[in-house]
């Protein structure tokens, strides 16, 4: 089923977001070797045989051969694939959650659609039962994971015309975002367009966030939100 997004990445990166994997790891709080083998698919052996696990879906980025580049939209479908992992979901449950989810939503990333959030739940436990797979559940502990994570990780999202459009990655507050119509979706003081790195180590250079705050002519709270937001990160690093 053909996407109506993926052509927007000819732009090169413009309106669609632009992440290594290394940058994208470090936003969803991952190792990129997750995000390899979830995007790049991976090969193991099993009874002396190779086998080869296919990627969960194209990048937005598919051209790009030397290294995983990916879009907006494959970062926020890499956030829900995380959490579900985290949340214990295994990943071929995942997987025919998604496929199933494709046919019901029409999108090629269905988990950043309205759609999903709305019926994320029912298409879950729809999915598992066409995949008749009764070793991965537990269905009513599956199904309030699903919900929980559903309704956790959209809360930071907003969404505009059927589709995830901004991120707000800083505990849900407006005043960091990360959008991918601006500064090829890297985090950024929502306000006044400055990337969160370049605030942070400003003020760590400056030596006080007061100092920082007035070299960008912005308010010392987005200076600290930004320090705070980008420590964070590193911290789960």
């Amino acid at each position: 089923m053909a996407s109506t997004h993926t052509d927007d990445a000819a732009l090169g990166g413009i309106g669609v977001g632009s992440y290594t994997a290394p940058e994208a790891a470090r936003l969803l709080k991952t190792s990129a070797l997750n995000l390899n083998r979830w995007m790049r698919g991976y090969s193991y052996r099993r009874r002396g045989e190779e086998r080869r696990m296919l990627p969960l879906w194209a990048s937005q980025h598919a051209g790009v051969q030397e290294h995983l580049e990916i879009g907006f939209r494959d970062l926020i479908e890499l956030r829900f694939v995380k959490a579900f992992v985290d949340a214990g979901v295994g990943l071929l449950a995942i997987r025919n959650c998604l496929e199933y989810a494709r046919e019901c939503v029409r999108d090629d990333r269905p988990f950043s659609t309205r759609s999903f959030q709305t019926d994320g739940r029912t298409i879950f436990l729809e999915s598992i039962e066409r995949a008749s797979e009764p070793k991965l559940l537990d269905l009513k502990k599956r199904q309030y994971v699903f919900k929980q994570v559903i309704e956790r990780t959209f809360k930071d999202l907003d969404v505009e015309h059927d589709a995830v459009a901004r991120w707000r990655p800083f505990n849900g507050k407006n005043s960091i975002v990360i959008d991918p119509g601006r500064a090829f979706g890297q985090p950024i003081a929502s306000q006044f367009g400055v990337p969160t790195i370049v605030l942070a180590e400003a003020a760590e250079a400056e030596g006080s966030l007061e100092d920082a705050a007035r070299i960008f002519e912005v308010p010392v709270a987005v200076v600290r939100d930004a320090v705070n937001f980008e420590e964070s990160l590193a911290r789960a690093a």
